[in-house]
């Protein structure tokens, strides 16, 4: 089931996620549709307070950058077999280079900015079993899960930028506060008018 996404300026996106337990009401049901929601918005990550959960659970599918004609075919390869589902997720080490990425965020329509990132992470978390796993991802895939993670620990990527880069978004912030934006997928504002 497709489900709004919550816009930049919900509460919900500033609190730090709750670990949860295989007992959490409906998870399956959670996943199921945090992921037809996602695939709706042509995402290829999604985190639950972006739809009004404070937990840390978050799902990825790269898919659909395994298309990019920047990439390596073996890159490429990872990016189209990549979907994953975190549950309780901790980054234990960021290592390697720092580089920049063009970001975007569901939760944030019709903003991208280039957002440094370490290259190599790990990470242990829970998946959909509820299996603990500590595992190695570098290049796009840690990058996706790194935006993502930080949406379970209050953090918007827009708050990595440069002091300049967010006066020149602050308009296009209160737009999407105010409900003016016009994404094509179903979303919930903070200040909307008649909510």
């Amino acid at each position: 089931m497709i489900i709004p996404i919550y816009g930049y300026g919900e509460p919900v996106l500033r609190q730090v996620g709750v670990d949860i337990t295989p007992k959490y009401p409906n998870l399956k049901e959670v996943i199921a549709n945090m992921y037809d929601t996602m695939y709706n918005a042509y995402g290829v990550g999604l985190a639950a307070p972006q739809v009004g959960l404070a937990i840390r659970l978050f799902v990825i599918d790269t898919e659909p950058f395994s298309d990019s004609e920047d990439l390596s075919k073996e890159e490429q390869e990872q990016l189209k077999g990549f979907k994953q589902t975190f549950i309780n997720a901790k980054i234990l080490k960021e290592e390697g280079e720092e580089w920049g990425f063009n970001e975007g965020c569901l939760s944030i329509p019709d903003v991208r900015e280039d957002v440094y990132r370490n290259e190599k992470i790990t990470i242990e978390y829970c998946d959909e079993e509820f299996n603990k796993k500590t595992e190695v991802f570098d290049g796009l895939i840690a990058r996706v899960i790194q935006h993502e993670y930080d949406h379970i620990e209050g953090i918007l990527f827009t708050d990595k930028i440069s002091m300049l880069k967010k006066t020149l978004i602050k308009k296009k912030l209160q737009n999407i506060m105010e409900g003016k934006s016009r994404p094509d997928y179903k979303m919930k504002f903070a200040n909307k008018k008649g909510r």
